[in-house]
């Protein structure tokens, strides 16, 4: 009887396939970079605070302004990774417009004579942005 007797089904449960790739490099990167981006911005924060606390004179109410807009920043880069590695759609737009006001920033930042650093943070924006509209992480966030 080896062979002749048809094999019976063993529930109504078809086969599922996992995607091979749960985790796209791109949405990988674009976390990585979002998290670096806060990381640098906290530096950032940091030594405003430490120049706040060491000055001569100060515009305290600037001074507190910027300081506190760097501080939110970098928290907000932060959760937006977070979001993002946990695949929340909604993080996705939020970071996009973060990466794209790096564009005028660079720009300035060239104007101003720092090039060096202008035209790195404008690429980043670019290539942050791009990561996020890829197909695979479109898919990745439920989006495509």
């Amino acid at each position: 009887m080896g062979g002749t007797v048809p094999r019976r089904r063993t529930g109504i449960v078809s086969r599922v396939t996992i995607a091979p790739d749960p985790n796209p490099a791109t949405l990988s990167w674009a976390v990585r970079l979002l998290r670096a981006e806060a990381v640098a911005l906290g530096l950032v924060a940091a030594w405003l605070i430490w120049a706040d606390l060491t000055a001569d004179t100060v515009d305290l109410t600037s001074a507190l302004l910027v300081t506190g807009f760097a501080v939110a920043a970098a928290v907000g880069l932060w959760a937006l990774g977070g979001a993002l590695a946990a695949r929340k759609a909604g993080a996705r737009a939020p970071a996009i417009v973060l990466q794209l006001m790096l564009l005028p920033i660079g720009w300035y930042m060239i104007q101003g004579g720092l090039g060096w650093l202008g035209v790195p943070l404008m690429a980043l924006g670019v290539g942050v942005s791009a990561l996020l509209v890829s197909p695979p992480t479109t898919r990745a966030l439920g989006l495509g």
